[in-house]
């Protein structure tokens, strides 16, 4: 079971600030909440191939495994508890637009290819 999650950094705040945070401060309130729950948590960043950043553009992919949707379900609740979610809001208003967050549930299809020559 994997949920994604588009993140678009805060305005103003440039790429490498943005994934300095990400990976030296927010990564570990992901790591302590998510601990006993998901058994992947991955950062993705974006870069345009084309070197032009778009307004509508996303900076990051999180993805998070869970062994099962009974497990992703009790973290999604856990995450709620106030005190939790009081933390990670503060931790996200420093780095994220948080109007962008989009959050989603994946279903993998997967092709089968012959080996690169």
């Amino acid at each position: 079971m994997t949920v994604i999650t588009l993140l678009k950094r805060r305005e103003g705040m440039s790429r490498e600030a943005f994934r300095a945070y990400y990976e030296n401060n927010h990564r570990r309130i992901g790591e302590k909440v998510l601990g006993g729950y998901a058994s992947r948590y991955v950062r993705r960043y974006l870069t345009p191939t084309d070197g032009i950043d778009q307004d509508f553009d996303f900076d990051v992919v999180m993805e998070i495994d869970f062994p099962d949707e009974a497990t992703r379900d009790a973290c999604f609740a856990a995450l709620g508890d106030p005190e939790t979610l009081a933390m990670i809001v503060e931790d996200e208003e420093k780095l994220f637009d948080r109007s962008r967050i989009r959050t989603f549930s994946v279903t993998e299809s997967v092709s089968d290819l012959p080996p690169p020559a």
